[in-house]
């Protein structure tokens, strides 16, 4: 849940409390099922709390996205590497034959230099904004098998309403659905897992 709604939620709860702290009746203790249906109504708003950053370490999909992310970009990052550690040559024989070079030696490996760090940077640029891309695809496509996982959880339990435990300032334990979030994505992943054939 973003933060913009995070605190339209707290917003309004505490709208209610103003509004039954200002009523002309003695002051009573704030019932949720009062605050949500009315007095004399005996509906419970029943809240749970899950950690995403738990869940998706718990995703083993996650293992899948790394690999996908070694594979795709690893030969890329070892060429950059290489490209850095050619630059620093061409820095420390400038450094190291400055002396004995002639204008027009100096003019060339500046130039040469000057190349080759351009080259680095555009393409060190181009690999990082390829890596978050792709990166940032595949961590929503874990967040969907999450948030899957909570949806089907809260309509089987008949849940109102379930948080993300980093936005808000307070829960108790009890409330606290990661594990059996997580327990729901383990099942749900066992099978989706594809049989293999016995002979």
């Amino acid at each position: 849940m973003s933060k913009i709604s995070m605190g339209s939620l707290l917003l309004g709860f505490l709208l209610v409390m103003n509004a039954q702290t200002a009523s002309a009746e003695p002051a009573a203790d704030l019932d949720l099922g009062t605050a949500v249906g009315g007095r004399g109504q005996t509906s419970v708003l029943k809240i749970g709390i899950v950690e995403y950053r738990v869940l998706m370490e718990k995703v083993a999909q996650r293992e899948q996205t790394e690999k996908r992310l070694e594979r795709e970009f690893s030969a890329r990052q070892k060429k950059l590497k290489a490209d850095l550690e050619e630059i620093n040559k061409i820095k420390e024989r400038f450094a190291k034959d400055e002396g004995v070079l002639s204008e027009d030696e100096k003019i060339k490996l500046g130039k040469e230099g000057q190349k080759r760090v351009l080259d680095f940077k555009n393409a060190e640029n181009e690999f990082t904004q390829d890596f978050n891309q792709t990166r940032n695809e595949e961590q929503q496509k874990i967040i969907k098998i999450i948030q899957e996982a909570v949806l089907a959880l809260a309509k089987e339990e008949n849940y109102d309403l379930i948080l993300e435990k980093d936005s808000v300032p307070f829960s108790r334990d009890s409330i606290n659905l990661t594990s059996k979030v997580a327990s729901k994505i383990e099942s749900s992943e066992s099978h989706s897992k594809p049989q293999k054939n016995k002979p």
